[in-house]
């Protein structure tokens, strides 16, 4: 007796291959979204324990955040620049400045609480390689805000324009006087900083660093240009930039942690009628991509803006 072999038809594939595509038009889109939400889960987990990290250095140093300069001979945040022989001259006085700790390092004022290098690199912004293997340096991903912490420039010469930047409100925490809206870390798009510039008076030593909230500043870091060479803002978010659906991850002083949309960002930063800062040279047209601003005397505000710790 023969048995027949029963096989699929052609149809009956079709309908398959059909299904089949339309679970994957439905399921993909929704893999993509967890996928960016883990992303997203492990950048506010990060900045959470950098908030954490800072409150526990202020509880052990009189309630002042980090803001030290040093040279540590072999404590590159980069491994491979701790082997001898790899970096030429001191690593603290010259190019490379491997082993400086300031604040393009700001990640080892907290490493003894943090002691955690993969949670200083960014889930989605990769690490500029350049300044990773030269410097030890982490730029593209998070960013301290120096106008809260402040920040000193005194190794090799205490007396050098900018040697001591300190805070406008102290350099404490407990001076902050919101704590649960001032951001002290945010994620940065950028290759050149890894920390939130200031505005800092007079031209001397000892300096009063402020805030660099002025929206026109921020808006090209955050938002589309006009052209390549030309960085006028337009209103549509740079999703190269600004990688979590629109919006940022920020740590605030409290060490909550939130998305905030870009454009809210830039609503919560005041314009320059607002804020009103004495002519700071320039290099910043398109957003402030470089070391800190001098300026003839402290900016002058008329309302509150939270956001920037500005009362």
């Amino acid at each position: 007796m023969k048995h027949s072999i029963r096989a699929f038809t052609l149809i009956e594939l079709l309908v398959v291959i059909a299904i089949i595509a339309i679970l994957a038009a439905i399921l993909f889109p929704v893999f993509a979204a967890a996928r960016e939400k883990a992303k997203q889960t492990v950048a506010i987990s990060g900045i959470k324990q950098f908030g954490v990290a800072m409150l526990l250095y202020a509880a052990d140093y009189d309630q002042k955040y980090p803001r030290a300069d040093s040279c540590e001979s072999g404590g590159s945040l980069n491994p491979a620049l701790n082997d001898p022989g790899s970096v030429p001259g001191d690593g603290c006085t010259s190019y490379p400045f491997a082993y400086r700790i300031n604040h393009y390092k700001w990640q080892r004022w907290i490493w003894p609480y943090v002691n955690n290098l993969p949670v200083f690199f960014h889930p989605v912004l990769q690490k500029d390689d350049t300044m990773w293997n030269t410097q030890g340096e982490i730029m593209n991903g998070y960013a301290v805000n120096l106008a809260l912490t402040g920040a000193l420039n005194t190794y090799g010469n205490p007396n050098r324009l900018g040697a001591y930047r300190n805070s406008f409100l102290g350099g404490t925490p407990d001076n902050v006087p919101d704590p649960s809206t001032a951001f002290l870390f945010m994620e940065l798009a950028s290759t050149e900083i890894n920390f939130v510039p200031v505005f800092a008076t007079p031209s001397a030593a000892h300096q009063t660093a402020y805030p660099t909230a002025l929206r026109h500043l921020w808006a090209p870091m955050f938002m589309k240009w006009v052209g390549a060479s030309d960085c006028t803002p337009t209103n549509q978010v740079d999703d190269q930039a600004v990688v979590h659906a629109g919006g940022l991850i920020i740590g605030r002083v409290d060490t909550s942690t939130k998305w905030i949309a870009a454009k809210e960002f830039l609503a919560q930063t005041p314009s320059a009628a607002d804020y009103v800062v004495p002519a700071y040279g320039s290099g910043w047209e398109c957003g402030p991509t470089s070391g800190s601003r001098t300026i003839s005397s402290a900016p002058v505000w008329s309302k509150e803006w939270p956001l920037w710790a500005l009362h």
